[in-house]
């Protein structure tokens, strides 16, 4: 899972499909989260998305331009465009339920 920033977002989320993660250290309910994205991230196959990380405290800028109010927010993109927009700590089955809905 790649924890991306400012410079390296766009590109990397610009083609495919691509869950997002928006979570910061602080953050009880992120770091519930983030060992279920690491283990979906591993299971997923080369066709099935990508699982990128972005740390609000690091990237504001980010959270701003997606409107990201509380955290841990999911994004899911498919080609560079929102498609998605999760809220809270989700369970493995229904991240990856939701990413297969966008294949």
């Amino acid at each position: 899972m790649e924890n991306l920033t400012t410079q390296t977002f766009d590109s990397k989320i610009s083609s495919g499909l691509h869950l997002v993660d928006f979570w910061a250290e602080w953050c009880g309910p992120c770091r519930m989260q983030g060992p279920i994205l690491e283990e979906l991230s591993r299971e997923l196959g080369p066709n099935e998305g990508q699982i990128s990380k972005v740390n609000v405290d690091e990237n504001s800028d980010l959270a701003v331009r997606y409107g990201i109010q509380s955290i841990p927010t999911m994004l899911i993109f498919r080609d560079g465009r929102v498609v998605d927009r999760l809220v809270g700590v989700r369970m493995k089955e229904d991240l990856k339920k939701e990413l297969h809905s966008y294949l």
